[in-house]
């Protein structure tokens, strides 16, 4: 009897084994169908079981006859371990920093405290929630350039590795190797500036809020939650739903926490000027609508000790102020109004610089290079619009582009043409044949990219920089041709027998010079661009509801591109207003090798799926590639201090101090 009831508990453990291996994906259905039915038959050796040894308290201890052990080896084999809480999350491989660690290695942990910085925007604002769509929302109350400096996450990310985060409001992260789930524990200290503690409550409630009431790119996330639990005292676990992909602990774990005890979802959605209480560093102070923002140290943030939050928030005071455009913010900037200038103009850098301030030592040129590859920056066609449905007409637009004269006459030749999403770094598929195992993901969709793409020959259209190449143009009309368009009366006319005629959106005068120059190449073949200037909020206002033909657009990218590519390219942000799906992409290949992107387990799977969703982004033709520069260039006034050295993912503001009064 007692040898039956021994058979009795082996067989229910390898049968729930069994169970869990089958759900965490370790293996096939049909072999844990096999491992049920080997449980079944599965026997127990009382003779083994060793009643002096007291350690064993009322643990079983057993050895399985040789049917039984055989299961039991298999089970051991590729049983998933058994997670624990960790200090850090990686998207792939393990954290570069242990458990103890004191400080980021891009920080300077002793950097004095004190002073106030001065930054400086172009646009307005009109609210101070940052989560909604409504309302312009005010910069740096989390920023992923200024800082979370109101609303903090759960986790904080390291500017020294890809993709990896650290401890913030939550101390310790716990997830499966299948990550089917996702555990924080908060850190018993974290509180909001009320006083009021951050509980797992106010975890649950935000997700909640963001996910009904929130910017898409929230719900997005949320959405993939099928269950949101509180576990412990400081506990909150999400078990994910089906198609869940292996990014979302860590993009969760970038989740801000809002409180629940301040916040009346019926009214969350509409803009306001009035600012609810945060967990972060600094306080709201003074608001002026549409001209700046005050942010003040709180002394009693509960977060100042952490490790993660050495060396950065060295200021007592944050002012953001907004101006009308580029070209007056730099005059601010030369004035000594603003510390610091995001430069992205060559011409500017070149010769702009030569101010008092720069000659004397008081302001700085500061150049940053870095492991970043270089995004998109080029035209982006709003494929809702009947012209640009047709790809083959996208891409000959596109070869109008004359960069070499372009880079020759305004840049002096030193930007660097843009061939890739991911220019510079392993991710990029420009130059590269695609590798076998790219070809197996791209298999299912046969007409999603072009040969040449696909064989790592395709570049942009490259002129003999007159600006007179006819070769040049003949390859951008002979596309045209194909798409049904004719020349006639001196403009090029479709197959409705409309000409072609759009207009390019710009805030301002960014973009403007190139703009002007596309459009005179254009006009050489009889095609009509028009140039709209509008202030900042038209421009954002009109964005958001895809209200243009064509915008100068800079796709950012990382090392670890993932989420945000759904809602950049995803089919179904296509009409969802408020999302960067300015192109209006809706491709089912696309979506696949983004879900391949997040699926992946191993750097070499990513590298390969990234590469793929390059080439089939190329082949679309849905932003025409300008340039970009190899480094990153920063003004400063040396009144703010900066740590040597850049991490890989660039320059971070928020490691700056105040060197002198």
């Amino acid at each position: 009897m007692r040898q039956q009831h021994g058979r009795s508990n082996l067989a229910g453990l390898l049968h729930r084994c069994a169970v869990q291996i089958q759900r965490h994906g370790a293996f096939s259905g049909v072999a844990a169908m096999q491992l049920k039915t080997h449980a079944a038959g599965s026997c127990y050796d009382e003779s083994r079981f060793d009643t002096a040894d007291s350690t064993m308290g009322n643990r079983l201890a057993f050895i399985p006859s040789r049917a039984g052990a055989a299961t039991l080896a298999f089970l051991l084999a590729f049983a998933p371990a058994s997670a624990e809480p960790k200090h850090a999350i990686a998207m792939h491989g393990e954290p570069a920093l242990p458990a103890d660690f004191t400080h980021f290695p891009h920080v300077n942990a002793q950097a004095p405290k004190g002073g106030r910085i001065n930054y400086a925007v172009v646009g307005t604002f009109d609210s101070v929630n940052p989560f909604i769509v409504q309302g312009s929302a005010a910069r740096g109350l989390t920023d992923l350039a200024f800082g979370y400096n109101v609303y903090e996450p759960l986790m904080q990310r390291s500017a020294s590795e890809p993709f990896t985060l650290y401890p913030l409001l939550a101390k310790s992260v716990d997830t499966d190797a299948a990550r089917t789930y996702v555990e924080f524990t908060l850190d018993e200290r974290a509180k909001f500036s009320d006083g009021k503690p951050v509980t797992p409550e106010d975890v649950i409630f935000t997700f909640e809020l963001l996910r009904d009431h929130g910017l898409p790119r929230y719900g997005r996330s949320v959405k993939k939650i099928a269950k949101i639990e509180k576990t412990g005292e400081r506990g909150v676990r999400c078990s994910f739903a089906d198609g869940a992909d292996r990014e979302l602990p860590l993009i969760l774990g970038l989740m801000p926490v809002l409180p629940k005890h301040a916040i009346d979802p019926a009214t969350f959605e509409k803009s306001s000027l009035t600012a609810f209480p945060g967990s972060g560093p600094y306080t709201v102070g003074d608001v002026k609508a549409g001209e700046s923002l005050t942010l003040r140290r709180n002394p009693d943030y509960w977060g100042k000790d952490l490790p993660s939050k050495a060396g950065v928030d060295n200021y007592d005071e944050i002012r953001i102020t907004w101006y009308g455009n580029e070209n007056s913010l730099f005059e601010g900037f030369k004035k000594g109004l603003v510390d610091v200038f995001i430069e992205n103009d060559l011409g500017r850098w070149a010769s702009g610089y030569d101010f008092p301030a720069v000659t004397n030592g008081d302001a700085a040129k500061d150049t940053f290079d870095n492991g970043l590859p270089s995004g998109m920056y080029g035209f982006v066609f709003n494929t809702r619009r009947p012209m640009f449905a047709d790809r083959a007409v996208r891409s000959g637009l596109g070869d109008l582009i004359d960069f070499e004269w372009i880079n020759r006459s305004l840049f002096a030749s030193a930007y660097k043409r843009t061939g890739s999403y991911f220019d510079g770094s392993e991710l990029s598929a420009a130059g590269r044949p695609a590798s076998d195992a790219e070809q197996a993901l791209l298999a299912p969709f046969p007409q999603a990219v072009a040969p040449e793409v696909l064989d790592g020959s395709w570049t942009p259209a490259k002129s003999d920089g007159t600006g007179r190449d006819r070769a040049f143009l003949k390859r951008g009309f002979d596309k045209l041709k194909s798409a049904g368009y004719r020349v006639e009366n001196e403009k090029l006319v479709g197959p409705d027998g409309k000409p072609l005629a759009f207009d390019i959106l710009l805030r301002g005068k960014d973009g403007e010079q190139v703009a002007t120059a596309w459009k005179r190449t254009l006009a050489l073949l009889g095609i009509e661009a028009t140039l709209t200037t509008v202030d900042a909020a038209q421009y954002t206002q009109r964005l958001q509801t895809y209200d243009f033909d064509v915008i100068a657009f800079n796709y950012s990218s990382s090392l670890s591109p993932g989420a945000e590519q759904v809602g950049r390219w995803g089919s179904a942000f296509r009409d969802t207003p408020g999302t960067f799906n300015y192109a209006g992409v809706a491709d089912p290949a696309i979506d696949a090798m983004i879900d391949k992107m997040l699926a992946a387990t191993s750097r070499d799977d990513f590298v390969t799926a990234v590469r793929a969703f390059d080439r089939v982004l190329l082949s679309g033709a849905y932003a025409a590639p300008l340039y970009h520069q190899g480094e990153q260039w920063v003004g400063r006034w040396t009144r703010i201090g900066r740590p040597e050295g850049t991490p890989l993912n660039g320059y971070q503001l928020t490691t700056w101090w105040r060197a002198k009064p």
